[in-house]
């Protein structure tokens, strides 16, 4: 993931504290804690080659990699069909290889495919969007809620488009919004009518967690759910990453302990070959202090479990 990347040279001076949390989380986690939080923790894609030997088998093929990633995680950030509209057929395959290899349940968190988000920025995007809703759908007990990242361009002019756009969905259609263009989060009257709109609609607010865009780290909950895309930096910065997963930690406690109910939780880095080791640390972090009971990864050597 090259988005938020910095130099490897200038990671070392990035604050990486977590700002206070947003004044629409004050206004969404009020309740009591919840007696059953679920959490999601995974990677955003699970083609990679750099896996095989570590925690894919030696000499797997890329048909059968969402077979061993389904052995490890509990679900997916789905980056797969932002480039092509998912097709039934296809994602049925997806379906019976995750349940069939998933041995404490699975989620697709799929992404909306670029024809609607990049492409048409959400205008004239009905018949796109019935098909990949239609397409989708077939993951059905396995879907997880969907994802819409819209691209640096899409700014704050176009709120009444993104307000439309999400009212078009179905009610009960569970997604999550990802926004990068700077002024929606450094502008107080805008930011404030952004959240205030998606939590009217419950719809979520994607946080995310790069080095080189802390204004994306806006935390802001706009439903009792947490949907966070967390970029790590890679071996070079372990113990920089592990600490920030750390702070990660006290900070959801907090929020569990106001009402939140569910924790999804991704991981990405700019090299991705170490991220289950990343993803081990956050699983392994969040068991022991969060309560997650998130099955650890089984590396295939130990020399993979730390960097």
């Amino acid at each position: 993931m090259e988005f938020g990347k910095v130099a490897d040279e200038l990671v070392k001076q990035v604050d990486f504290t977590l700002p206070p949390d947003g004044a629409q989380t004050v206004l969404t986690l009020k309740g009591k804690k919840n007696a059953d939080p679920r959490f999601y923790i995974g990677c955003a894609k699970w083609g990679r080659k750099e896996w095989v030997g570590m925690i894919y088998p030696p000499k797997t093929k890329e048909a059968n990699f969402l077979d061993e990633y389904a052995k490890h995680f509990n679900s997916i950030e789905m980056n797969a069909i932002f480039y092509s509209m998912p097709k039934q057929d296809q994602v049925m395959k997806w379906k019976e290889k995750a349940a069939g290899n998933a041995g404490n349940g699975f989620l697709f968190c799929p992404k909306f495919p670029q024809i609607i988000s990049h492409l048409k920025r959400l205008k004239n995007a009905e018949e796109a969007t019935d098909q990949y809703i239609s397409g989708i759908s077939e993951f059905g007990e396995l879907l997880g809620p969907c994802f819409l990242q819209m691209g640096d361009n899409f700014g704050p002019n176009n709120m009444e488009v993104l307000e439309n756009y999400l009212k078009s969905l179905p009610e009960d259609f569970k997604v999550f919004v990802e926004l990068r263009h700077p002024e929606w989060f450094a502008d107080p009257v805008i930011r404030k009518d952004l959240f205030k709109m998606l939590a009217d609609l419950n719809k979520g607010a994607i946080i995310t967690d790069a080095s080189g865009r802390r204004d994306c780290l806006h935390m802001e909950l706009t439903i009792p759910e947490i949907f966070i895309r967390f970029v790590g930096n890679g071996q070079g910065h372990g113990d920089s990453d592990f600490k920030r997963i750390d702070e990660w930690v006290i900070r959801i406690k907090s929020w569990l302990d106001r009402g939140l109910e569910k924790v999804y939780f991704f991981l990405h880095q700019h090299d991705e070959r170490d991220t289950p080791v990343l993803a081990n640390y956050t699983i392994r972090e969040f068991n022991k202090h969060l309560g997650s009971a998130v099955p650890e990864i089984e590396f295939i050597t130990k020399t993979g479990e730390l960097f």
